[in-house]
């Protein structure tokens, strides 16, 4: 991996940071994030033991990613508190937090405990040319099931979730493994979750 100058890399790290706060204020995450990545970057989250999304190049990037993996989540913030930078490596680490644009009856925010953050490798040309993003999905399942009992889950995450529960393929998910055993916990992972979401 090249090594880059520090303050290249501490200047994209405020691009990113600014268009992050830019697309929490329009709610539109593909016209100020997608530039962001290079034509060839690569973009993957675990979705637990059987699952990875995988996103290839900027346009499934764009297309996915930023675009149907973020809708119902475009008046969420997710600000970031700690970021660790290599230049010799030329990888960024950042720590950032998931919260939901509801309040609580107390007043308090529905935000996803525990820790989530990206992992990034810069391409030069101010893009990431690869991302990985890591959280608790236990944590983000559980907020989400709140968020459905108090009704205040918006509809565009309850389809998706839906098509979860009834094994539909969501574009860029792909199975971790095929072995027939996995398979059948896979079926009854889906069972569960057809039940918190739909109720049957």
């Amino acid at each position: 991996m090249p090594a880059y100058p520090r303050e290249e890399l501490e200047e994209m790290v405020q691009r990113w940071l600014c268009a992050n706060r830019e697309s929490e204020r329009q709610g539109d995450w593909i016209e100020h994030l997608g530039a962001m990545y290079s034509e060839d970057a690569e973009y993957r989250w675990n979705m637990g033991p059987h699952q990875e999304f995988v996103a290839q190049g900027r346009k499934q990037i764009e297309e996915w990613a930023l675009g149907v993996h973020m809708q119902g989540f475009e008046a969420w913030r997710y600000p970031y508190d700690k970021i660790l930078i290599d230049e010799k490596q030329g990888e960024v680490i950042g720590i950032w937090r998931q919260v939901a644009p509801a309040k609580r009856a107390d007043g308090s925010d529905y935000e996803v405990a525990g820790i989530g953050g990206s992992w990034f490798r810069y391409g030069g040309n101010y893009q990431w040319c690869w991302q990985r993003d890591f959280f608790d999905l236990g944590n983000v399942k559980a907020l989400f099931m709140e968020l459905a009992a108090d009704d205040k889950l918006e509809p565009a995450v309850k389809c998706r979730l839906s098509k979860l529960a009834r094994g539909q393929a969501l574009p860029g998910v792909r199975p971790l493994h095929t072995s027939p055993g996995l398979s059948k916990k896979l079926k009854g992972t889906l069972a569960m979750l057809r039940i918190v979401v739909l109720g049957r």
